[in-house]
């Protein structure tokens, strides 16, 4: 036995050991996409090092939901029997290294969201103005600041006395009702404080995958097996546009030939030309230099692994979509209704996911490789579609995202959007296979009874089933994330409807992908935009 334990923990201690490489990962994938897209002329070391923190935080977040379903899962054989290290002081020392894991990082998105990210925000809005001492910037900040910090205060409060069960004698006094909502403060240890602020960041980051995840998917696929347009033919349509806009210039200049002034109207019109010689003088810089740079060649050369990529970014895509679109008709149908927040035990319509992930269950560790990889590309596709959108503010547009000329104040906006996206993530996933998030792979024996006939007798046998709600508590072990994900059912029926919305948005977004040409190789350099420079571009901005 002593053997087996030790097995385990060194089992354990090579998990952890590859969690750790994971985030030395994550820190370097995050570090090259911040530099990849901050403008190289704004950049400040502070905006820089909050936006890969808070990606960074955003993508161990996500990477915690499979190692919580993995824990749980690894605790017990597969014929429903706990291993022999897995005793109940065992069990609950790994249940509460994952709570507070959650707990660590949940609080960490907090100070990110509602502290960190807006005071470094609003600094560097301050140091736009030459004028503004480096007190007055910091006073500043700090003044907007505290509106968020009382908002997270009053999340927490609410959170905190929201009575999850009720007392149970009805004539109690106002303090014995005071006391009780203190008592159970006490006994959740904070739980529902923290649920219901990270629920309400969660409702809006459902909001954020609305608009940005359902249309990144349908557009990062599209876009990588259509391609962009040849940079020579952009060229060759930029250098007639040119010489038609200088015909146009000198028609008018040829009306003041003789001393008279034009008219108010030409001055107009020579003006727009001349704005629009410039723009498009512009561009010829920039096609050139990416005509002849290597980099063209070189995406020219993987264009058939594009091709791939975006065949098989559409079909999990699609998986994806189908999955959710009968999970939710599967709620739709059976669920206990609104005020339970449409929770569901089991599955009555089978839907591709919940019936893949059994499969690949029995081959260690496929089903954790299929959850991994529906996480990134839903954090990927949230990066794709808010690159493709920007972000705005209702019918105002406040920044573009482009390789090499964002602003510190849009990778901040970028980084926070994605926080929140991440939070969605987990419900998302729980919503496509409720009974994998929820346990695992996790079985628990059931006695059977088998009758004989030749001998006309019965016996008892115990028969392994897969945990569902009907399970005894004590052979099942529910993860962490469900705790999280369902401490109040209006936030579960708020996520319900997001989910058609969420169909909605997807099938639209496909529909303009398909009818939307090919991507110009300098998509956004003929319009008014302030990240934009006159520099040379960077050969990675095809």
């Amino acid at each position: 036995m002593a053997a087996a334990a030790g097995a385990a923990s060194a089992e354990l201690v090579i998990g952890w050991c590859i969690f750790g490489l994971l985030l030395l990962a994550i820190l370097a994938f995050c570090w090259v996409y911040v530099r990849k897209y901050q403008s190289q002329r704004e950049s400040e070391v502070v905006s820089t090092i909050t936006a890969i923190f808070s990606l960074a935080i955003a993508l161990i977040t996500s990477a915690l939901l499979p190692v919580d379903i993995f824990l749980v899962s690894y605790m017990k054989n597969q014929n429903g029997t706990f291993k022999e290290w897995a005793n109940a002081n065992v069990s609950r020392r790994i249940e509460d290294t994952v709570l507070y894991g959650y707990y660590t990082l949940y609080s960490v998105i907090l100070f990110c969201v509602f502290l960190w990210i807006p005071f470094v925000y609003f600094y560097y809005e301050e140091k736009d103005d030459d004028d503004t001492g480096k007190c007055t910037q910091i006073k500043t900040a700090f003044k907007y600041t505290f509106g968020f910090v009382v908002i997270c205060a009053l999340l927490l409060l609410v959170g905190a006395f929201v009575p999850l069960n009720l007392p149970d004698n009805k004539n109690s006094t106002e303090w014995e009702k005071v006391k009780f909502l203190f008592e159970e403060l006490g006994s959740s240890h904070g739980l529902a404080a923290l649920s219901f602020s990270i629920s309400s960041l969660t409702l809006i980051g459902m909001l954020a995958a609305i608009i940005y995840t359902a249309y990144g998917m349908s557009a990062l696929p599209l876009n990588l097996i259509k391609g962009t347009r040849s940079a020579a033919y952009e060229r060759l349509e930029n250098t007639e546009d040119i010489e038609e806009v200088e015909q146009h210039i000198q028609a008018i200049k040829s009306k003041s030939k003789d001393g008279r002034p034009l008219p108010a109207r030409d001055k107009r019109a020579l003006k727009q030309f001349e704005e629009r010689l410039r723009t498009l003088r512009k561009r010829e810089r920039h096609l050139e230099f990416i005509e002849n740079s290597w980099w063209t060649k070189f995406c020219g050369a993987l264009r058939p692994l594009k091709i791939i990529w975006g065949i098989f970014f559409i079909l999990v895509a699609l998986l994806f979509i189908i999955s959710l679109f009968l999970s939710n008709l599967d709620k739709a149908l059976h669920s206990a209704g609104i005020d339970s927040g449409f929770i569901i035990f089991g599955a009555n319509l089978s839907n591709p996911l919940n019936m893949l992930l059994p499969v690949l269950q029995t081959v260690f560790p496929l089903d954790y490789v299929l959850i991994t990889i529906i996480i990134m590309y839903f954090i990927f596709t949230s990066m794709a579609g808010i690159r493709n959108i920007g972000i705005w503010f209702f019918w105002i547009r406040l920044y573009k995202i482009r390789r090499g000329r964002t602003r510190p104040q849009a990778l901040l906006f970028l980084c926070m959007i994605l926080l929140l996206i991440v939070l969605h993530t987990s419900y998302m996933i729980y919503s496509l296979a409720p009974q994998y998030v929820m346990y695992g792979s996790q079985n628990y024996l059931i006695e059977s009874n088998i009758t004989y006939d030749a001998h006309k007798g019965n016996s008892t046998l115990s028969v392994p089933k897969r945990c569902d709600a009907d399970a005894p508590e004590d052979q099942c072990t529910v993860t962490r994330t469900y705790l999280f994900l369902h401490k109040f059912w209006f936030f579960s029926a708020a996520y319900y409807f997001g989910n058609w919305a969420f169909l909605g948005v997807f099938v639209i977004g496909l529909i303009v992908s398909c009818c939307k040409g090919k991507k110009s190789v300098i998509e956004g350099v003929d319009e008014d935009d302030s990240d934009l420079s006159d520099e040379e571009p960077s050969v990675y901005s095809v």
